[in-house]
């Protein structure tokens, strides 16, 4: 799918102008064309709706004008495959001469995207994909990449400090078993373990799994509660199929897990619909009239991007800096953004709100009927990707994986 949003000085009276003798002037606006990857088909097409949704939403709402340059935005179907993202990406760099890469869904997309914006020397601005090392042990391998949205384990580290605060003890988790899920679970136990709590088990049902049957009887009844982590269609089936097993214990998750559907869980994440501030209300109101759903973090993550990527244009002209230079200028944003205050730390990664958020049926921003809203019972504000832990001390040990953390308490 290519969407393209047509040039203020198009090529006919461009080459007019030089016909004439005439040049523009240095600072003049130029097209700004953004290349971007996200699953439009398969199992999580409307995840990758809600990505490119959010980005349009932005740029219907500036008119596809960032500072004098007209937006081409060209949006290629990634299908959550980490060689079909880099295929795609070369495309978008080689036939269409993007200024940048925007997009990836899954950690592993990220992943394989980054070297290719090394490679090629091409900005990749990462909206989603939260593949931890990006920007920790692996950064100086990708010079030209910078992350708007979150790392996967971000969210994590309050939440497990969280965990011990409400009592518990002994937590059973159980994620998608590839890099996302090892990173937001890993997270999670570090913090967990490091306050007196204890990871007991740690189960990993394949990407895409559809029938939990097999991995639900073997959760430990010796745990006070459930830590998931689902993505995509799982998020929506796995909780099913807990509470019909007659689960009666709390269920906590990653961010991605919930998504306003199962009443009680717990989550964390850097948004929610529900934060009740002017700014977002506004922004759920308009993207509900225009899409008919209320935004998800998807939505807004990409909204927020290219409220940055605007920024950055906008301060130079409409102009585009060069990569290494628009790197730079992202990283030295700081924003307010539908989330709260964004800032981008030393390694390139946003230190932002991480909210912790419980679902509940209720009524918000005047809608007439109550519904289930992720409502934020506790804000961390200005959490980094490192937490409440040592940077220096955090880039020692391995990255977050299937063997790390050691499950040291697992029977």
């Amino acid at each position: 799918m290519t969407i393209t949003l047509l040039r203020r000085l198009g090529p006919p009276l461009l080459g007019s102008v030089v016909a004439l003798g005439l040049t523009p002037p240095a600072n003049a606006a130029e097209e700004l064309r953004i290349g971007y990857v996200a699953p439009t088909t398969g199992i999580f097409a409307q995840v990758g709706k809600d990505m490119v949704d959010g980005f349009q939403l932005y740029l219907d709402d500036v008119n596809s004008d960032f500072g004098g340059a007209k937006v081409k935005f060209i949006v290629e179907d990634e299908q959550a495959k980490p060689d079909t993202a880099v295929t795609r990406a070369k495309k978008l760099i080689l036939q269409d001469k993007v200024h940048m890469l925007v997009g990836g869904l899954l950690a592993s997309s990220g992943y394989a995207l980054a070297p290719v914006s090394t490679a090629d020397k091409t900005v990749y601005v990462v909206p989603v994909s939260a593949a931890d090392d990006l920007t920790q042990r692996d950064l100086s391998k990708y010079p030209y990449m910078v992350r708007t949205g979150w790392s996967s384990s971000q969210p994590s580290h309050p939440f497990g400090q969280w965990a011990c605060d409400q009592g518990y003890k002994k937590i059973a988790a159980i994620g998608a078993d590839y890099a996302f899920g090892y990173e937001v679970i890993g997270g999670f136990q570090r913090a967990f373990e490091a306050c007196g709590g204890q990871i007991i088990q740690k189960i990993w049902p394949p990407l895409g799994t559809k029938d939990f049957g097999p991995y639900i009887p073997t959760i430990s009844q010796d745990a006070d509660a459930i830590f998931t982590l689902m993505v995509g269609p799982m998020s929506l089936q796995f909780p099913k199929q807990l509470a019909a097993s007659g689960n009666k214990k709390p269920v906590i998750g990653g961010g991605t897990s919930y998504d306003e559907l199962v009443i009680g869980h717990v989550s964390a994440l850097q948004y929610s619909a529900a934060l009740e501030t002017p700014k977002n209300e506004a922004f759920v109101k308009k993207y509900r009239a225009k899409y008919g759903k209320v935004p998800s973090y998807y939505s807004e993550t990409n909204y927020t991007t290219a409220q940055m990527i605007h920024e950055v244009v906008k301060n130079n002209k409409g102009n585009f800096p060069g990569a290494e230079e628009f790197v730079k200028q992202v990283a030295a944003l700081k924003l307010d953004t539908l989330r709260g205050p964004v800032t981008i730390d030393e390694m390139r990664n946003p230190v932002q709100n991480i909210y912790i958020k419980k679902v509940e049926k209720k009524k918000m921003f005047g809608y007439d009927k109550e519904e289930l809203w992720n409502t934020v019972i506790k804000t961390y504000p200005n959490v980094s990707q490192f937490g409440q832990f040592n940077k220096e001390e955090f880039l020692k040990t391995p990255v977050y994986s299937r063997d790390f953390p050691p499950c040291k308490f697992c029977n």
